[in-house]
């Protein structure tokens, strides 16, 4: 009997272990609702896109949503973390040449505006625009130029032009309330408003912070924000600039450079963020967003991207580096920048050999081909300054502005627009230039004067 009670004992105590057990992993539910966490948790930001060296863990600014791309897995990556300036090479290049537009390039979808009715709002608007412009009108519409101070008045009335590029020393000895005067002036002259840029990159290429009389310091350059404080201080720094900017009658900042450049020797590198190309994918991602939610003009240059070609102010560069280092590589911060939502492109003067061996990529209409079909981009195309040296070295004034037109440019930035603008009316007369062509710009050109909110 007694083994019989101690089995029983046994048994109950194995049992009460048994249900204490369950106990222990059997959830109970919540008493209160209301204290349980029904936040969505935040979507990644793509920081996995840039490899930082320990001291180099800059975040992506959390302020504006940065999307991530997805590049290609092969793309190029320049070994640049973890090296001196000394150390870092070229991402790698090749010699070989592909004839006519290349093809097999993987396409992006086209950036769009939050809203389809004001995209379709805006293009009725400014269709109806170019219905009641004269061709002069018209014409002088696809001119960006440098401004002539002088005579500043006076060109917006003669030449109807589209905008304005100042300079350094048209900042030189002014104030801030002084520049807003004479660039209000010049809106007063105009027919439609215009355009009125500056290249305010940050760093050695800075037009008026360079001046107390605007800001204290001049802006750091994309490299030192980034070190310093990683994408929120990049956020930051495209943020104060535009409210500069934008307070003194400026609309456009032609800004960001998308090149892809981590060897110190190149021409392009200090004015570049200075690390590989899913780095600047997202570096100029984040800008774009930004100018675009303060309502300034974004540029993206210096199309299809500079590499470690010579400055071509100075003479014609050639660039022999395979297609598919492009696509792999150097298109990937403007593929980021169109879903973005970028308002322009800039097109460089380099030759590449890979895309048109016969021209400069700001003359070539098979270089355009890739930025509207490829790319699938559909707003404004500009060049570079018509008169850098690389163009002409390569032909004359009058000539270069009607063959930057058939090439695909909607936007001309020029400094000797009272030659090219007649010759480009010229070429209309006899025909080497028709209307159709000059009318899809100047719609392009209005939408986008039309986003920015300075032309109703």
């Amino acid at each position: 009997m007694k083994s019989h009670k101690s089995k029983f004992v046994c048994l109950l105590l194995l049992l009460a272990l048994f249900v204490s057990g369950c106990s222990r992993i059997t959830p109970s539910a919540p008493k209160d609702n209301s204290s349980l966490d029904t936040t969505t948790p935040t979507p990644d930001s793509g920081t996995e896109d840039i490899t930082d060296t320990p001291e180099d863990t800059g975040e992506p600014a959390t302020n504006v949503p940065i999307p991530s791309i997805n590049p290609d897995d092969n793309a190029v990556q320049a070994p640049t973390d973890g090296l001196d300036d000394s150390d870092v090479t070229s991402p790698v290049s090749g010699n070989g040449t592909v004839s006519g537009t290349p093809t097999g390039t993987p396409s992006v979808t086209p950036s769009s505006d939050s809203s389809t009715k004001d995209n379709d709002s805006y293009e009725a608007r400014a269709t109806e625009l170019v219905s009641d412009m004269t061709l002069a009108e018209k014409v002088g519409q696809m001119f960006f130029v440098r401004l002539r101070k002088d005579s500043g008045r006076k060109d917006v009335t003669d030449y109807h032009l589209g905008g304005y590029i100042l300079f350094g020393d048209d900042f030189k000895n002014e104030t801030g309330t002084g520049i807003k005067k004479l660039l209000n002036s010049y809106q007063e002259a105009s027919s439609i408003p215009l355009l009125i840029g500056v290249d305010e990159e940050g760093g050695t290429v800075n037009r008026l912070s360079k001046y107390p009389a605007f800001r204290s310091t001049p802006f750091e350059s994309p490299m030192d924000l980034y070190k310093n404080g990683g994408f929120e201080a990049i956020q930051a720094d495209t943020k104060e600039k535009a409210e500069l900017l934008l307070g003194l009658g400026i609309n456009v900042n032609l800004a960001p450079v998308g090149d892809v450049s981590t060897n110190s020797s190149d021409f392009i590198y200090k004015r570049s963020f200075g690390k590989d190309a899913k780095a600047t994918a997202n570096y100029v991602r984040t800008v774009v967003l930004e100018m675009k939610q303060d309502k300034i003009g974004s540029v993206l240059k210096h199309f299809p991207g500079y590499g470690s070609n010579v400055d071509t102010h100075t003479g014609i560069a050639t660039d022999t580096r395979k297609y598919d280092q492009f696509v792999k590589n150097d298109f990937l911060p403007f593929q980021a920048g169109i879903e973005a939502g970028a308002d322009s492109i800039l097109v460089s003067h380099n030759i590449v050999t890979s895309m048109d061996k016969d021209h400069p990529a700001s003359l070539s209409p098979d270089v355009h081909d890739i930025i509207r079909d490829t790319l699938g981009f559909e707003g404004v195309i500009m060049t570079d300054d018509l008169s850098m040296d690389a163009i002409k070295d390569y032909t004359s004034n009058e000539k270069a502005a009607v063959q930057a037109i058939k090439a695909g440019n909607d936007l001309l930035i020029a400094s000797d627009f009272d030659t090219q603008i007649p010759a480009v009316l010229d070429a209309l007369k006899k025909g080497t230039l028709n209307e159709e062509r000059i009318d899809a710009s100047v719609t392009r050109i209005l939408v986008w004067k039309l986003k920015l909110g300075i032309l109703q």
